[in-house]
């Protein structure tokens, strides 16, 4: 029974790193397509060129809002499952062979994510706008 229990929190690790490099490409694809067709609309002063940079605007905005919620939950899942993992090694007098410390730098690594997809996202708005506005 331990074995299956260690093979499903394994395939819950691999899930969830899967998981989380999705919501990471996605938030930084989108970030960037949004930037780069915000930045050619912001030169049209038609009001279809702003609703159109407002519709792209709010999506970027809801994107990495619902990015960084699921990169946070990824990081308490990943915690929990390598704590478990950890009391199972314990069990088994075989804890000394995993550095716990590993759990700092998966924090670390998550924090790295969260601040890759916020700045790329705070840039594909605030380029375009400032084309728009002060260009």
């Amino acid at each position: 029974m331990l074995e299956k229990v260690y093979d499903h929190i394994l395939m819950e690790l691999k899930q969830n790193t899967k998981t989380d490099t999705i919501f990471i490409i996605v938030a930084l694809v989108l970030n960037f397509i949004s930037m780069g067709v915000n930045s050619g609309v912001a030169l049209d002063d038609g009001p279809a060129s702003t609703w159109t940079m407002i519709t792209l605007i709010a999506l970027v905005i809801v994107v990495n809002l619902v990015v960084i919620f699921g990169l946070l939950k990824g990081k308490d899942s990943r915690s929990k499952l390598i704590n478990g993992l950890l009391n199972m090694y314990k069990d088994q007098g075989v804890d000394n062979y995993y550095n716990a410390s590993i759990i700092s730098n998966y924090n670390t690594r998550y924090l790295l994510f969260i601040l890759a997809v916020v700045f790329t996202g705070f840039t594909a708005i605030a380029i375009p706008l400032i084309l728009k506005f002060l260009d």
